[in-house]
């Protein structure tokens, strides 16, 4: 692959000034409540998900608000369509987030619209996995959802990372994408009134739509960009010919001193595995922040309840584990650095990729096997020559390292025989019948 593969896509010019980054849960709520009672033009939110709970319901409201406030603002909203119709994991069955969408629908009576966008038949094989939140030219840039956790709400975080841009040939961009391609579609229902669409109704859209989607790439600038700093937008739908996961696989490759990986589920996909090891292999420096099992958000404390969800951070610790105990002299070498973040009952949902502290690829993209192929995923990529962030992204790991610890030696981290009885069981099951190979691909 040529080393300038991220060329092929035009850039969008970014002045010095025009990258902030936030540090925290709490201001990226303030962010978000700051810019919707800014905006005057245009909002559109895209995530995983936008929760029924007091965060989301505040930030739902705010936004129902400024539509009445100021009726030419036009407010859109894009969730994952399974998602937001199902009560959480472990919950009796409910209409999900659904339902909060249409009591302030019809409270409110404003321009808010929500949709709802399935990428698979059902939600395990595949999720909308977008990133995004526009503010007429701000846009926001999070692996963030809305909900409590992600925003800080009350006591308890989950950490990401979250980047303010100022470029409206970004926004602009976004926003042909969602109008010209996600909205136009039947199989993309309003999910804010009833009755709501079933599957069954849209069932022949979206595998339309779907088509669509792995051959759709964002609209690129019309202009040449005479910027040093800059911004190219990638899309990645499905294992072929997906331009995101070719942008991360090159930005791998072509690493030339050292690699900065962030990844809140340790399950590289095997084209990614092989390009560690060859960069470890020829001397290059590997750094990789992932969470500790305790701040995995599916963990599940041994004096609660046990169900099978909960097995997995331990799973994502056996493949670390066993990832590490292969790699001990890059570990001894000093190659090979590995932090484990913890931070009491918080959880860690950072993703990223820095290499060569010149170019910087934000996104949602979990660096998994299920992203790699299943879920539609987004990303960014600053493109610094001249390390003008260099500052401001190493302050922002500064802070990430605070609540780490570094893992000197492979037999530092836990291994079956350390954890509670009914995670040894549930895990011997599944190596029993080789059902982690398989459970791999969707984790």
């Amino acid at each position: 692959m040529r080393t300038d593969f991220w060329k092929k896509t035009a850039a969008f010019g970014l002045q010095d000034d025009a990258v902030n980054i936030l540090s925290n849960a709490a201001d990226y709520k303030s962010q978000v409540l700051e810019q919707i009672a800014k905006a005057e033009q245009r909002i559109i939110i895209t995530a995983l998900y936008l929760e029924d709970d007091d965060a989301g319901r505040e930030i739902l409201a705010a936004l129902h608000q400024a539509s009445l406030t100021k009726p030419n603002l036009k407010i859109t909203i894009l969730v994952d369509y399974h998602r937001a119709r199902r009560g959480r994991i472990g919950e009796s069955k409910s209409e999900g987030n659904a339902k909060l969408y249409c009591e302030y629908n019809e409270k409110y009576n404003s321009n808010v619209k929500v949709f709802g966008v399935p990428i698979k038949a059902r939600e395990i094989f595949g999720v909308l996995h977008l990133k995004g939140l526009v503010f007429d030219d701000i846009l926001l840039y999070t692996g963030a959802s809305i909900n409590d956790v992600y925003v800080q709400q009350h006591d308890r975080y989950r950490l990401d990372r979250y980047f303010v841009l100022n470029q409206k040939g970004i926004c602009d961009s976004i926003e042909s994408f969602m109008n010209e391609i996600m909205l136009v579609s039947a199989a993309t229902p309003r999910i804010d009134s009833r009755p709501i669409a079933d599957y069954s109704e849209i069932k022949l859209a979206h595998k339309q739509l779907m088509r669509t989607l792995k051959k759709t790439k964002y609209k690129e600038p019309r202009a040449s960009n005479k910027n040093q700093l800059s911004a190219r937008m990638f899309l990645g739908f499905g294992r072929r010919g997906n331009d995101l996961n070719k942008l991360i696989k090159n930005l791998f490759d072509q690493t030339k001193e050292e690699l900065v990986l962030y990844t809140p589920y340790f399950n590289f996909p095997a084209p990614l595995m092989r390009s560690l090891r060859k960069l470890l292999k020829h001397g290059k420096k590997v750094t990789i922040v992932v969470g500790d099992k305790t701040a995995n958000d599916f963990y599940i404390s041994p004096e609660k309840p046990f169900n099978t969800i909960g097995g997995l951070p331990y799973l994502y610790e056996t493949i670390l584990q066993k990832f590490l105990k292969s790699h001990n002299k890059y570990l001894e070498q000093g190659l090979l650095k590995v932090y484990i973040w913890k931070d009491n009952d918080n959880s860690f949902h950072l993703k990223g990729v820095c290499s060569d502290s010149k170019r910087h690829l934000l996104s949602g993209h979990n660096l998994n096997p299920r992203a790699w192929s299943l879920d539609i995923e987004n990303g960014i990529l600053l493109d610094d020559p001249n390390k003008t962030l260099e500052q401001r992204i190493e302050a922002e790991k500064v802070q990430i390292l605070k609540h780490c610890i570094q893992i000197n030696n492979y037999d530092e981290l836990e291994t079956m025989s350390d954890y509670p009885a009914p995670v040894q069981k549930i895990l011997g099951k599944i190596k029993r019948v080789k059902g982690d190979i398989i459970l791999k691909r969707f984790i």
